[in-house]
């Protein structure tokens, strides 16, 4: 199982990003593929999350109407834009994947229901 992310970098307020991730080595559409970040001395927080055919999506609140996460089941991709960043968004950004186990599926944003996790990519605003 691999899930590769890119797209980080330096920023300034204000301006845009997108990652990117990648995933190989398991049945990309059984999963709910999320984002989570974080920040040098604090907990991994939720960033948002989008459902198996992309149709469906959870945000965190920090990131409500600022932020979009995307899905492209034929390429196995999961990207997340984000606009007007802030220095506060500054965190290692890392792409996730979390397994559904019914039809009635939620959009999970704990950390302990994600199965895999990328290796993370920085994202660094600058004030």
């Amino acid at each position: 199982v691999q899930l590769q992310a890119s797209g980080g970098g330096l920023v300034q307020t204000g301006g845009s990003l997108r990652l990117s991730c990648a995933a190989s080595g398991f049945i990309f559409t059984s999963y709910v593929m999320g984002w989570f970040r974080q920040a040098p001395g604090k907990e991994r927080e939720f960033v948002a999350a989008i459902g198996l055919r992309g149709g469906t999506f959870n945000y965190a609140d920090s990131v409500q109407g600022r932020s979009t996460i995307s899905r492209d089941n034929a390429k196995n991709t999961v990207s997340l834009r984000m606009d007007n960043l802030k220095p506060e968004d500054s965190a290692v950004y890392y792409c996730a994947a979390s397994p559904v186990r019914s039809v009635f599926y939620t959009l999970p944003d704990e950390t302990t229901e994600y199965r895999y996790w990328g290796q993370g990519t920085q994202v660094t605003v600058s004030s």
